[in-house]
């Protein structure tokens, strides 16, 4: 599978709507050993980002996601962060550096990636409280723009 970085101008479009039918299943460990399941999120709108170390952009974003997150804390709202094919240490270590509190998955055989079909990086998914992927985004993204903050928060109960 070829994966490419993907740079565009930060929220150059809005979210688009997903159209990729059923939500794919999530069960990944994190860089502590964690196995995360996105079923056990439901109720909560998930911000669901697969990236990796050597892309830019995904590094360029990140800082705009911790600072959603931060910002909707106390919400029904979570972060899960997909490393595409990269261990745990450099996962690690790159969270460590940005200050990243949110949990940091391992897709070290890209399985997980393919099925979700983020063919390039940073890939985005926003899922409802019902566990079903309401939108997507390819690319870099400014989460903190007013209008990619609204329709985040209008699917929140």
């Amino acid at each position: 599978m070829l994966l490419v970085a993907l740079a565009l101008p930060a929220a150059a479009q809005p979210l688009k709507a997903w159209k990729g039918g059923a939500t794919p299943a999530l069960a990944l460990e994190d860089v502590q050993g964690k196995t995360h399941r996105l079923s056990e999120y439901r109720g909560k709108v998930v911000l669901l980002n697969f990236w990796a170390t050597w892309c830019t952009p995904c590094r360029e974003e990140m800082p705009s996601m911790a600072s959603l997150e931060d910002s909707l804390q106390g919400r029904p709202f979570a972060v899960l962060a997909v490393n595409v094919g990269e261990g745990p240490s450099a996962a690690r270590d790159f969270g460590e550096k940005m200050a990243l509190r949110f949990p940091l998955l391992l897709d070290r055989d890209m399985k997980t990636t393919r099925a979700w079909g983020a063919r390039v990086l940073p890939a985005s998914y926003v899922i409802g409280p019902d566990g079903k992927v309401v939108y997507s985004y390819l690319g870099a993204i400014d989460w903190n723009a007013p209008e990619v903050r609204k329709a985040i928060e209008r699917l929140m109960p």
